[in-house]
């Protein structure tokens, strides 16, 4: 069977009025993390589905017995937010996922040359074959970051049919980058636009996700 990178852009209109809040350069800072932290919840909503491991049971209820899905705890989740951006979306999935370990990645992108390097790195040493990876990187450009991302996680033992990676915004380099060399990675993303402009940067995007998320522009 012949492997295709899948990009899932949902149809959900709270997913559309955020992001069209966080495009708006007009937007403070923070209604533009409240944006970005429910843009973290809806898609790690779409990307939970058929991903999340379930137990089959049954409890009683005040009348009778019947049949009962849960999450299955013994299954580990990792959430990893691709610094500092990441951050801004991590508060929307640790709503959904409570439980889940986070572990901290700090890559940094040249603005001249646009060559990444990573400044931190809280991964374990190896992850449990069985682990659900979810990465928070809001803005999927020129695939450098994201790249070396997938690279430090599939090298600790993650399978990337496993992992589900939730973006704001995404362009056509990065997707085309991750489907080279990832081709079982599932992406859920707000919207794919057009390209990159000379800089690097997503057109029309809505500008440095993390100076803007953190008042630093």
């Amino acid at each position: 069977m012949v492997l295709q990178l899948r990009v899932y852009v949902p149809e959900h209109p709270l997913v559309k009025h955020w992001l069209a809040i966080a495009r708006d350069q007009n937007t403070p800072s923070v209604l533009f993390k409240t944006a970005m932290t429910e843009l973290g919840r809806w898609l790690t909503y779409e990307a939970a589905r058929q991903w999340l491991p379930t137990l089959e049971t049954s409890v009683k209820t005040p009348l009778a017995e019947c049949a009962a899905t849960f999450i299955d705890p013994s299954v580990p989740i990792a959430v990893v937010p691709i610094l500092r951006a990441g951050l801004a979306l991590l508060e929307g999935a640790q709503s959904l996922l409570p439980l889940a370990s986070t572990y901290h990645l700090g890559l940094a992108r040249n603005e001249e040359n646009l060559e990444v390097s990573c400044y931190l790195n809280k991964l374990p040493a190896s992850f449990d074959p069985a682990t659900r990876v979810l990465i928070l990187e809001p803005m999927l450009a020129t695939g450098g970051s994201i790249s070396m991302a997938m690279a430090e996680i599939t090298g600790r033992g993650v399978d990337p049919t496993l992992i589900r990676l939730i973006s704001v915004v995404a362009a056509p380099p990065a997707l085309q980058k991750l489907s080279q060399n990832y081709p079982s990675l599932n992406i859920y993303t707000a919207i794919i636009d057009e390209g990159l402009n000379s800089g690097g940067y997503i057109v029309p995007g809505l500008g440095d996700a993390g100076d803007r998320a953190f008042g630093t522009y």
